[in-house]
């Protein structure tokens, strides 16, 4: 028999969707929380197999009841199940420790499997958010810049700078004025705290600089 608390703000929610739980066979709801800190401490209560949680509930919100929850009944796995699909509650969700993620409007037969699956230890998320955590993952790393701190132009100084290249020909090759590469060599030692041309060479070369 899986154990289930339901935690959401909206009542006819809740007997809906107990009225739905309570008639699947190995399903039994064990209680009911309006709030995320009555979710927390029911949980604690009675240890739940299952806890399924809305995102947006009054005083404590579905995230943070999460990650109390995760703390303090760690055996107990969290189903979200709301309205909100956007990329900051998907995700809160799971760095928050919550085990699936389905939205409302949900089919039932797409919620009852979802219970079975949270209850036995595995990772789901309905189609939409699927997808989108899929894309998360799949989306090729930012590129890496060394020195970060640094602006595009002053990373091109600083290339040409590892490349042995004076200001003249800097000035030349970027179509701006002397004055102009001698502010962004200021700031660039700034940045990397350097005192002076040939430690900013060493370590530009370092990181790969200068080879153009």
């Amino acid at each position: 028999m899986i154990t289930i608390v339901l935690a959401d703000d909206h009542p006819v929610v809740r007997s809906g969707l107990r009225a739905l739980l309570d008639s699947i066979d190995g399903f039994t709801v064990v209680a009911e929380a309006a709030d995320g800190r009555a979710a927390v401490r029911l949980a604690v209560e009675h240890r739940p197999d299952v806890l399924v949680m809305d995102i947006q509930m009054p005083g404590l919100d579905g995230i943070e009841a999460t990650r109390q929850i995760v703390r303090a009944a760690p055996d107990t796995a969290v189903l979200m199940l709301t309205m909100y699909e956007d990329d900051d509650s998907v995700f809160s969700a799971m760095r928050a420790g919550a085990r699936g993620y389905l939205l409302k409007g949900a089919q039932q037969d797409d919620i009852a499997h979802a219970i079975r699956a949270v209850a036995s230890g595995q990772a789901i998320f309905g189609p939409g958010v699927a997808r989108r955590v899929l894309g998360f993952f799949a989306a090729p790393p930012a590129p890496h810049h060394p020195f970060p701190g640094l602006t595009a132009r002053e990373r091109d100084v600083l290339d040409l700078i590892a490349a042995g290249r004076p200001n003249g020909e800097i000035a030349h090759r970027l179509a701006i004025a002397p004055k102009t590469v001698a502010n962004h060599i200021s700031s660039i030692f700034t940045k990397m705290q350097v005192a002076d041309r040939a430690e900013a060479i060493v370590r530009a070369r370092d990181a790969g600089l200068g080879r153009s």
